[in-house]
Parts: structure tokens; sequence; C-alpha cells
């Protein structure tokens, strides 16, 4: 059988179209078998790294959580030198309880102590505080981050002086707001009244207890004093 010339070339082109059809099928029904993109010197696209999640420290036992974050956050804030202990006054509790914290900062421990608030902080001597002031003559506990400062040997004995750094307790110097012991921060005052007596806004706490956060805390360490709702 002879093909002309003509002839052939039309077959050859209907094959051509065929091929090309059949490779475009082949592709769209084996993706795996295409070869994936490739960026730069021939290496494929490195995967989105996943963002780290921030690790939310947990608070020492007996400590509320979100108070402990707040005194955190002040150490941070005021970028406090000394961070191998603090101390914490939660005055939400009343002065019945051990709410002066003194916590180790590198291995979690606490040591919780007696503390007095302020007469002005509790007019009707509740044994809760009711509120805070860093007002001259208002005899109340104020509320914020505070350093210790310097030795003093005053009414009380050896007694330990505190500045404020916030707005709300930055009267504490010139107040005259420092630690010492008191005959009214006893625990027997407990036994006898079921709380404590108060203070002139003072960090009143019993002689031995003192003693141990004086001892712990001197040095500008940081003191938080506050009250969750």
């Amino acid at each position: 059988m002879s093909v002309n010339r003509r002839e052939m070339l039309r077959l050859g082109a209907a094959g051509a179209a065929g091929l090309i059809l059949s490779s475009a099928a082949a592709s769209q029904s084996l993706p795996g078998l295409l070869v994936p993109q490739t960026t730069g010197a021939g290496t494929p696209p490195a995967p989105t790294p996943v963002p780290a999640q921030p690790q939310v420290p947990a608070a020492p036992a007996g400590i509320d959580p979100q108070l402990f974050a707040r005194a955190k956050a002040a150490l941070d804030s005021h970028r406090i030198a000394p961070r191998d202990a603090i101390g914490i006054a939660d005055f939400s509790r009343p002065s019945s309880e051990p709410r002066f914290h003194v916590v180790d900062l590198q291995n979690g421990t606490v040591e919780s102590h007696l503390v007095c608030h302020g007469r002005g902080s509790d007019p009707s001597h509740s044994g809760y505080l009711e509120r805070f002031s860093n007002a001259f003559g208002s005899y109340a506990t104020s509320e914020g981050a505070y350093v210790t400062d310097d030795y003093y040997y005053g009414k009380y004995g050896l007694s330990l002086k505190v500045r404020g750094l916030d707005w709300t307790n930055n009267n504490a110097e010139p107040r005259a707001i420092v630690i010492h012991n008191a005959w009214y921060a006893e625990p027997e005052m407990i036994r006898l009244h079921g709380m404590l007596g108060r203070s002139e806004g003072c960090f009143a706490m019993p002689k031995a207890s003192q003693d141990k956060v004086m001892r712990r805390l001197a040095g500008g360490r940081m003191i938080y004093a506050d009250k969750l709702a």
C-alpha cells in the first residue's frame, strides 16, 4: 500500500498531538510523580516554624497565682537587681493568717509570716484591710512595689527602711514606713482577740519573723503589697 507525502505529514501531526494529550493526562492523574519545585540551589523550601508558646511561671505553694504574677511583673518593670528573693504581702487575707510571704525565686520555697496593716486601712478593726492610702496622716497601708533600704535603730529597736516605687506608695519614705516588730503583732494577740493589732502603715511583725524577713530581704530586694478583689 502506497502513502503519498501529504498523507504521511497528516498522520505525523495527529500522532504528535496524541502524545501531548497523553502526557497532560498522565500529569493530572499521577501528581505524585511530578518533580517538586525547588528554590535557590535546588533545595526544597523549609517548612514554616511554629512559634514557641510562652511559659507561664507557676506560683509557689500558698501564694495566689494572680498575685505572684503581679509581683513578678513589678520585679521586671522596676528592674530590681537582686532577684534571688522577694517579699509578697497578700492583704486579701486577714491579719490572723500568715500573709507576708518570703519567696526564694531560685528554688520556689516560701516562708510565711504574720504582718499588720495600718489602722487607717481598717477603721473598724475587723482584721481585714479595707482600703489602701498613700496620703500623709492616713495611717494606712500603701499598695505597690517597695525596695528595702537602710537599717536604723528606732522606737522598736533595729528596723529596716523601705522606699515606695509606685505612685500608690511613693510617700513611704517621708511617711516613715518601715519593717519593725511590735507587741501588737505577736501571735498572742490572735489568741486573745482573733486578730493582730494595727500599725500606722508599717509592716509590723512578730520579733522572730522580723529578724528572718530583714535578713532575707535587706539589700535592695523587693516587697510587693497588694489585695486581690
